[in-house]
């Protein structure tokens, strides 16, 4: 292993590690005080046994009752007396809607006295779901949405419409009980309408909106979809309190900090990458070659959610798919890598986090007869990092607040 690849895996665990919700859901709990009623727990997301655990130990008997819902894989064990459901990401499957509709159950019959602890987290969106349409139209509008490039909030401003518990529905589903809603958020900016779809949150988007969405990017849905498009959502809330803990700002400033720690300057670019995955990549590559007369280390920083336009029938993720793209400026390079991560520990319907490449990418991949553009044309980045040891894996990690994107040149 070279000792940028070295550089890069620390980098990662620490980010990670600072980033995972146990102590942050500890704290933030010290600050509510709960009525003397029934307390019901519901978690939802990819980092929802992870941020479930945490409440537990904290409030282990004065929990009633309580369902966590999380990707499969992402679940360590049993909780005490809450309810454990894995299910599908990105897109929503059987195992969805029955512990959804276990969530649901939980919550009914609530007094004015009781009060539900909601745990929220990103990939909440796919894993809890109760639609308000046929099963089958769902998924393929998710799957449409998905190979659409369209941003998450415009995801979800259209997914919000079709569900029974997205954009606010779920806080009515437990009134008159009060929701204490504790999100760690996924998206950038912290729109706590969008996270997972609100569940919990007045809704701000619009019907004009989500049409525009579906017209923008030619989505095809039938006419009861489109119906349940023009009906609004809940502008307001009076039954819920929310609290925001980590993003993907700490993120970046724990990566910072450990890139300087080991000998680099640092150099903060963004939180807010929102662009193509392959934009993103060679962007950076850029960058790596306008600094190659450096005679000090630097690590440019970046965090955000990339998009992947899929026009190919490959496997791969955004963050393997930036970190190829950006090989072949890489390779006029010298001691210089891009790598990138997805917080939760996987990249797309994969089973890596993210993806590595350096200078020597491009060779090791050509002596192999692979080609890099043909690779991204088909979007088939994980079996090209794979022939060249760039896949980053991590596994589940209990956390979910974007991505990771670190270039570094090292002297």
């Amino acid at each position: 292993m070279t000792d940028l690849r070295k550089d890069a895996d620390l980098i990662i665990e620490a980010a990670i590690r600072e980033a995972l919700p146990d102590n942050a859901v500890r704290r933030q709990l010290e600050e509510i005080v709960f009525p003397e009623g029934k307390l019901v727990l519901i978690a939802a997301g990819k980092a929802a046994w992870q941020m479930a655990g945490a409440a537990y130990k904290a409030l282990s008997s004065r929990i009633s009752d309580g369902v966590v819902i999380t990707k499969y894989g992402h679940s360590r064990g049993e909780i005490g007396n809450l309810k454990i459901f894995e299910a599908a990401h990105p897109v929503s499957d059987e195992n969805t809607f029955r512990a959804t509709e276990a969530a649901l159950k939980c919550v009914e019959g609530l007094s004015e006295k009781d009060s539900v602890l909601f745990l929220l987290s990103g990939g909440g969106s796919a894993l809890f779901e109760k639609p308000l349409t046929d099963i089958e139209e769902i998924k393929s509008v998710n799957r449409q949405l998905l190979a659409s490039g369209a941003s998450i909030v415009e995801m979800n401003t259209v997914r919000k419409r079709l569900s029974s518990v997205k954009g606010g529905k779920f806080a009515l589903s437990c009134a008159p009980a009060h929701v204490y809603s504790i999100v760690l958020s996924d998206i950038i900016g912290d729109p706590l309408d969008m996270i997972a779809s609100g569940p919990a949150y007045p809704d701000s988007s619009t019907c004009e909106q989500a049409l525009e969405v579906v017209s923008r990017y030619g989505l095809t849905l039938s006419d009861e979809s489109l119906f349940l498009l023009n009906q609004e959502t809940p502008k307001v809330l009076e039954n819920v309190t929310t609290y925001v803990t980590g993003s993907v700002r700490q993120l970046c400033k724990t990566a910072m900090r450990t890139a300087s720690a080991a000998g680099y300057e640092p150099v903060f670019l963004s939180s807010c990458i929102e662009t193509e995955a392959r934009d993103a990549g060679s962007f950076l590559s850029s960058i790596a070659r306008d600094h190659q007369d450096t005679e000090k280390s630097l690590a440019f920083i970046a965090g955000g959610e990339t998009v992947v336009h899929l026009k190919g029938n490959g496997l791969g993720g955004r963050n393997q798919e930036l970190a190829l793209s950006a090989a072949t400026g890489l390779s006029r390079c010298k001691n210089t890598c891009i790598f990138s991560v997805g917080s939760d520990g996987t990249d797309g319907p994969t089973d890596a986090a993210g993806g590595y490449c350096d200078e020597n990418t491009v060779k090791t991949l050509a002596d192999k007869g692979i080609v890099i553009e043909d690779v991204l044309n088909n979007n088939d980045a994980y079996h090209a990092l794979k022939e060249c040891d760039g896949l980053i894996f991590t596994g589940p990690t209990g956390t979910n607040v974007n991505d990771l994107t670190v270039l570094l040149i090292k002297r």
